[in-house]
């Protein structure tokens, strides 16, 4: 009676287990890179701040224009960014701006919108060039 119910055994435990084990092997592998990803950022991240500690740029003096002009090459465009950032006051920044936009370093442009006006900031090739050298 052993003989006849054999096709009922493979059909009820096999069938299902051949098809859970590759999730099970696939899981695995996801785990095991993932980790594996997590560990090679961290050591990316180390080197890299390494790397910006030992560069001769961070040691140089900054100057406020040339930290406003690096918020600005960071990507930053309103009066407000720019503030949070640097920590400079209201009155400080905008003298540093307009120093700036006399300089043509840096040129502000307003842009209308459905909420109203909008006033952004950009730096010039000139303003680039002066923070990258």
């Amino acid at each position: 009676m052993d003989s006849n119910f054999t096709w009922l055994y493979l059909l009820i435990f096999l069938i299902p287990l051949t098809r859970v084990i590759p999730r099970i092997i696939r899981q695995r592998r996801m785990k095991k890179d993932s980790t594996n990803q997590t560990f090679q950022k961290e050591r990316f991240e180390s080197s890299l701040h390494e790397s910006i500690q030992k560069s001769p740029e961070s040691a140089r003096p900054q100057t406020k224009d040339m930290l406003v002009l690096g918020e600005l090459y960071r990507g930053a465009r309103t009066f407000e960014s720019i503030k949070k950032n640097t920590g400079f006051s209201n009155d400080e920044l905008n003298s540093i701006l307009e120093d700036l936009e006399k300089q043509d370093m840096m040129r502000v442009e307003q842009k209308n919108g459905i909420l109203g006006s909008k006033i952004e900031i950009y730096a010039t090739e000139k303003g680039f060039k002066k923070y990258l050298s």
